[in-house]
């Protein structure tokens, strides 16, 4: 939100320093985000003053410049050298004196020393347009009227102004501050407390309206009045559209916007000045001298003022002309055959409240962000739609020369009533922690709009404003007063009582915690990246489930994701590009998936991404790169962490894995990883191999919920290892053995890993080597080599049989 310090000045009774000022609107809660002077001219011609030529003559050493002697209202004439075609005896121009800065359209600012141009000393300078930033001239100096006084300065003559430009950081809550007034009316509340005396705002409201004749009589309908309450509006004709004056187009300005014409530039400057949209129709376009406000069907063509043709929604609130044809977004954006344009002599100016509801809705349908729709969306006073139209009605009157041509039109169905609410001076008390004097409640409760219906000793109760839609409960008539009185003023206690909450966390978060902390003790960096992605990523079998966006802020952010592989190698590209080559990092978050028309879905996941070195070379030991061992490894073991340890894995084939595993549960799969394809890789430019892990973090949930933790005790007594080295088919994976040695369920059997994998022609053609440890325990006893031999001729005789492997002797 902007705001004007010398707009909002208009509306104060007093004067305030811009740096009071917004240390005022901070300690209302209205956060000044930023505020800076702004100027018409750079430097503001400060120092510049009007000079009068007294006399010119050639300059004895240059043929192009000439010696003039200058008035400037103060001690003996300058002596200035300048060397523009047109300066001459008797003109009054505009002079920079030694010590002043200009501050040239094109260049940097100067500031006049005195100086030697030929052999001739230059006591200033007689300036151009352009070299004060007053326009683009350098054909010669200004020449200005001669009533001018020498030794005026050149801001006074030119009538510059300096504002200062506040930006106001506004909760969603507080619509009744996203305008001038609106602040101002915070600003006298703040005062009328804080300095115990009475401060009003400044309304501009005239209470001398009427009609200058009559005109065409205009017939208003409300079709759906949950959608628009309440429409006002007035006829005005024989307006004039031209340029705005000056003062106006200042104010437009002043809040990033740009001058139009008067009646644009008037709905505008109403806008931010009190808080209500309004719109301008041409009256003659306006067909059946009619106006019906109602939803037409889906489909219907709409061309818009931006020359749009846009689909109807059938939510899709409009201003439509007798013939139902449609003339504007109801309270979003106008028509391109009904709007103000060079030709129009008569218009009907439209005041009114719409549903903030329906308007959000049609603003984000059409991707059509407008300052009306931003105001409608958060509500708007409805009890003030004839006050502000009035106002405009005369602005118009004013500045475009119309007459106003018909009484104010305002249908109002079903007038709301104004909110009650009681508060009692005990619940103030427990929720401020602070005291407050009656006195000053009634102050701040009055001046903020409310009104007082009932007070006595231990309670008040009040009449919420229009203009605060917000306020329902007593908590919240508690925060206006806490916030006119300023938070910083609440005292701190010498003593908080607390309750130490006693709720342990829940199972699922835990868990997330735990592997979370055990992914970043193993050298992990967590990430976060955005839910919404492009989906240019992904080819279209991907896309008919995908989510899409209705209203996308951008065309490379225009659904949610279904997979997390991609958001997360964006993060990989980012880092790598910026020479972090060696990356480990893991993210929670969700997929997203269309199940149907209006049907969604949402999976949680964890993702797991490895790429470059796992350690790098030094003195002693190699470089350690990773691999799909390590992956699988970090990826067991978090299973292991959540307490699952039955579990199988396989080979898969899926279209993001150049190759891949997975890990299963009862045929429940939980854990897909492998080697990120090539082809994906290289649409986010990476060049080196990158390992993806996703976890079903549901699924692994769900299943680690039903585990019970155990405890046992610290074995007594010794484990024995054994190796054990098996020639097998060069095809045969790994897991196999695994499988081969579990099916057994040999229960002294604790542990099998594999050392070694060898290969070579000297075993047999399409044959490898595994070498594998096997260590048994027996809880009750030390176990005895017959027991020994028993379990490895169990183990090696499955080998034999099931695989078929060989057993190296």
């Amino acid at each position: 939100m902007t705001i004007s310090y010398n707009w909002l000045g208009e509306y104060l009774p007093v004067d305030i320093t811009p740096e009071n000022l917004a240390v005022i609107l901070t300690s209302l809660g209205l956060e000044v985000e930023n505020f800076e002077q702004v100027e018409d001219v750079k430097g503001g011609l400060k120092g510049l003053v009007i000079g009068h030529v007294l006399e010119t003559e050639k300059h004895p050493n240059a043929d192009k410049l000439r010696l003039t002697k200058v008035d400037i209202g103060a001690g003996e004439p300058l002596q200035i050298v300048c060397g523009a075609p047109n300066v001459a005896a008797g003109q009054k121009v505009v002079v920079a004196p030694i010590g002043a800065t200009i501050f040239p359209v094109n260049g940097n600012p100067v500031t006049m020393k005195t100086a030697t141009i030929r052999g001739i000393e230059s006591h200033g300078m007689i300036c151009a347009e352009d070299e004060t930033g007053l326009g683009n001239s350098h054909e010669g100096i200004m020449v200005l009227s001669d009533d001018i006084r020498p030794g005026t300065p050149a801001a006074t003559y030119f009538r510059l102004q300096s504002d200062w430009i506040y930006e106001i950081g506004l909760t969603p809550n507080r619509m009744d501050a996203m305008s001038h007034l609106g602040v101002a009316r915070d600003v006298c509340a703040y005062l009328s407390v804080h300095e115990k005396k009475d401060y009003s705002v400044k309304y501009p409201y005239n209470a001398h309206f009427k009609k200058d004749k009559q005109g065409t009589t205009f017939e208003v309908k409300i079709e759906n009045n949950k959608a628009c309450e309440r429409y006002s509006g007035v006829l005005i004709e024989n307006v004039s559209i031209t340029e705005s004056p000056e003062w106006l187009k200042q104010r437009i300005r002043s809040v990033g916007l740009r001058p139009i014409n008067n009646i644009v530039d008037i709905t505008n400057f109403i806008l931010h000045e009190t808080g209500q949209p309004l719109h301008a129709f041409d009256a003659e376009k306006i067909k059946g001298n009619e106006i019906i406000i109602k939803n037409l069907p889906e489909g219907t063509p709409f061309i818009t003022l931006d020359e749009k043709e846009r689909k109807l929604h059938a939510d899709d609130l409009m201003i439509c002309n007798g013939g139902g044809e449609p003339m504007c977004f109801g309270g979003v954006f106008g028509g391109l055959h009904s709007g103000v344009t060079d030709k129009t002599k008569h218009i009907f100016l439209e005041s009114a409240w719409f549903n903030p509801v329906t308007i959000r809705k049609t603003s984000f349908r059409h991707n059509l962000r407008t300052d009306a729709a931003a105001r409608f969306e958060k509500g708007t006073d409805i009890s003030n739609t004839v006050t502000v139209l009035k106002r405009a009605a005369l602005l118009i009157k004013e500045l475009a020369g119309g007459m106003i041509a018909s009484d104010i039109i305002d249908v109002y169905p079903n007038p709301k009533a104004q909110k009650e609410v009681t508060l009692t001076y005990h619940y103030l008390k427990k929720l401020s922690g602070k005291n407050y004097h009656p006195d000053t409640i009634r102050t701040t409760l009055t001046h903020s709009g409310f009104g007082i219906l009932e007070e006595d000793t231990d309670k008040i109760r009040v009449a919420v404003p229009f203009s605060k839609p917000d306020i329902e409960l007593p908590a919240d008539i508690v925060e206006e007063i806490m916030r006119i009185d300023g938070y910083d003023n609440v005292a701190i206690p010498g003593r908080i009582t607390i309750s130490p909450s006693v709720e342990n966390m829940t199972h699922k978060a835990a868990l997330t915690e735990k592997i979370a902390h055990f992914l970043a003790g193993n050298g992990f960096n967590e990430i976060f990246t955005n839910s919404i992605t492009n989906s240019a990523y992904f080819d279209e079998t991907t896309l008919q489930t995908a989510v899409k966006m209705l209203n996308s802020l951008s065309i490379g952010l225009n659904i949610m994701r279904p997979s997390m592989l991609e958001t997360g190698l964006e993060c990989v590209s980012h880092n790598i590009n910026h020479k972090n080559n060696n990356l480990r990092l893991f993210e929670f978050g969700k997929t997203y998936h269309s199940t149907g028309v209006g049907k969604y879905d949402e999976k949680e996941k964890l993702c797991l991404y490895i790429t470059g070195l796992l350690k790098e070379a030094s003195w002693k030991s190699a470089e350690d790169k990773s691999d799909f061992y390590y992956l699988k490894g970090i990826a067991e073991s978090i299973l292991c962490t959540a307490g699952l340890s039955r579990y199988q894995s396989q080979p898969v084939s899926v279209p993001y894995l150049s190759y891949g595993l997975q890990i299963q549960i009862n045929g429940d799969t939980l854990i897909t990883l492998g080697l990120a394809d090539a082809s994906i890789l290289r649409q986010f430019d990476i060049k080196q191999p990158v390992w993806y892990a996703e976890l079903e973090w549901e699924k692994i949930e769900r299943h680690a919920s039903k585990q019970q933790p155990g405890y046992s005790e610290i074995p007594k007594f010794p484990a024995v290892q054994r190796d054990l080295s098996i020639v097998v088919d060069k095809q045969l994976p790994y897991e196999r053995i695994e499988q081969s040695v579990k099916k057994l369920n040999i229960k002294k059997l604790k542990a099998i890993k594999l050392f070694d994998v060898f290969e070579s022609d000297k075993l047999g053609l399409g044959k490898k080597s595994f070498a594998i440890n096997l260590t048994f325990r027996d809880n009750e006893k030390t176990l005895t080599d017959n027991e020994i031999e028993g379990m490895m001729k169990k183990i090696m005789h499955t080998f034999e049989q099931e695989l078929p492997a060989e057993i190296r002797k």
